[in-house]
């Protein structure tokens, strides 16, 4: 451990994310542990962050304040609900650190407080926080650009464990909006959410999206392009979700030097259309 590391505090610190991503930390070289905050009235408030998620003692107890939590801390990961992350967006200003967003489910509302937020704090926000995801991403831009709408129909088709609580996934937005933007479409104008009875034949140029939760499945995504007589799927499988840990960290470590801001996973690695 270096005086160099970057000290990062993780929100929502016992839930499936957060004890994957203190176990993720505890192995990557460069970030340490600051702090871990939990909601008030959780069980696990002044239980030992490592041990909970499995790390071993780290000396760090989950405390639920985060105002005291983001004192002396360079970053947050956070993984929590909307409300959750508005709240920690607002604080992450005031204490002048780099906040990163998995939250997936956030209203325009949410989003605005957000990007007001990031006139002080360096924000990531994504969807997916994985490298492939992200490629994923770019391709299904490019598919879609390349691939006239007359012709092509573009269906985002996603699977998550049965304990998700929005839908379609943050995953499966993030790449119909990459589909729309390679058209020059508004997707929140052209998506089709939900079929169900006699619903005619399908409107040239949506992108549909279809959402299926059962078991423990991490996160599966293809979108298909379909034109007559061929299909071109792109997919991608979350086999691990400590892809999405390794990610955010990365991201935090992209963000501790950067100005104030907005940023997305494709500024992170490079990949900004």
């Amino acid at each position: 451990m270096s005086e160099h590391d970057m000290k990062l505090v993780v929100v929502g610190a016992a839930g499936r994310m957060g004890q994957t991503i203190i176990r993720v930390i505890q192995q990557m070289p460069g970030v340490r542990l600051h702090a871990a905050v939990e909601r008030e009235g959780s069980p696990f408030i002044g239980k030992d962050a490592g041990e909970l998620s499995g790390a071993g003692f780290v000396g760090v107890p989950i405390t639920s304040d985060p105002l005291e939590a983001f004192l002396h801390a360079e970053g947050v990961i956070d993984f929590t609900s909307p409300a959750g992350s508005v709240e920690f967006a607002a604080l992450a200003a005031q204490a002048r650190i780099v906040h990163v967003i998995g939250t997936t489910g956030c209203s325009t509302a949410d989003n605005e407080k957000i990007a007001a937020a990031a006139r002080h704090a360096r924000v990531v926000k994504s969807g997916n926080m994985s490298l492939g995801v992200n490629l994923l991403g770019v391709l299904v831009e490019q598919a879609a650009k390349a691939l006239p709408a007359s012709g092509w129909d573009i269906e985002v088709l996603e699977m998550h464990h049965k304990h998700k609580v929005d839908a379609p996934s943050g995953t499966a937005l993030l790449l119909g909006e990459a589909a729309a933007a390679g058209r020059k479409i508004d997707l929140a104008a052209q998506s089709v959410r939900v079929r169900d009875g006699h619903t005619g034949a399908r409107s040239e140029g949506t992108i549909g999206f279809a959402t299926l939760r059962g078991g423990s499945v991490i996160g599966e995504h293809s979108v298909i392009l379909a034109g007559e007589g061929e299909l071109v799927t792109l997919s991608h499988s979350a086999l691990d979700r400590s892809i999405f840990a390794r990610g955010a960290i990365a991201a935090a470590l992209w963000a501790r030097p950067e100005k104030p801001g907005l940023y997305s996973m494709l500024d992170v690695l490079g990949l900004t259309r």
